[in-house]
């Protein structure tokens, strides 16, 4: 990599996270910018140097991991997310994908993959830890069911697949509106152009459609 990586680091024990960094900081495409001990000092550093990725524990004071990515998202700040956990839970790793984070690294792994998850996050790409691997597949087969039986959500623009991820959230037109920084009739607008293409009928079939697809959106 020829550009340098920003990072913010954020976890509640200091040890694990002065080795973390030790381990980081040896590669030097890599810079760790700030650290944070808790959610609301890990969204202040954030927000202070909008590193390209934030790796974050899930479970902190003032704030876990999701608080910070719902801060993140409502202050349109397009930091990256990795996060950091124990939890091998198949509805929080769905959960945190859900929310946009791009890495779950299981701390038992840390050592071993926080680099590569660090360099393909900072790429745009995916990444989790290998003892996700049935997790992440059945989470793979999910997508490529629904892409079967609905091709069509391929043809969906960039904007329509924030919206529809929104609905999915169980926002209203106007909350997206206003998430979203458009007006109200263009929301409206793309959800019509989103029933079209997925040749969705009926006033509630959007939103069911969107919850029950939540995961893989």
């Amino acid at each position: 990599m020829t550009t340098e990586i920003r990072l913010v680091i954020a976890d509640d024990h200091p040890v694990f996270r002065r080795g973390l960094r030790m381990i980081i900081e040896a590669d030097a495409a890599l810079q760790v910018v700030a650290e944070a001990e808790d959610g609301a000092r890990a969204l202040d550093r954030i927000k202070e140097a909008e590193p390209d990725v934030a790796v974050l524990d899930v479970d902190m004071p003032q704030g876990g991991g999701f608080e910070v990515v719902l801060d993140l998202q409502k202050l349109n700040l397009h930091t990256e997310v990795i996060f950091l956990t124990m939890y091998k839970d198949e509805d929080v790793f769905n959960a945190a994908l859900d929310a946009g984070v791009k890495g779950y690294v299981l701390k038992e792994n840390a050592a071993e993959d926080i680099i590569a998850a660090l360099l393909k996050v900072a790429e745009g790409e995916t990444f989790y830890s290998a003892g996700l691997a049935a997790i992440g597949r059945r989470r793979d087969d999910r997508v490529k069911s629904l892409l079967l039986n609905k091709p069509q959500i391929d043809t969906l623009t960039p904007a329509e697949k924030r919206i529809l991820k929104l609905i999915a959230e169980d926002r209203t037109s106007k909350e997206i509106a206003d998430v979203l920084g458009i007006s109200f009739k263009t929301v409206e607008n793309h959800r019509l152009n989103i029933c079209n293409k997925l040749n969705i009928h009926g006033s509630h079939s959007l939103l069911k459609f969107a919850f029950d697809h939540k995961s893989y959106l």
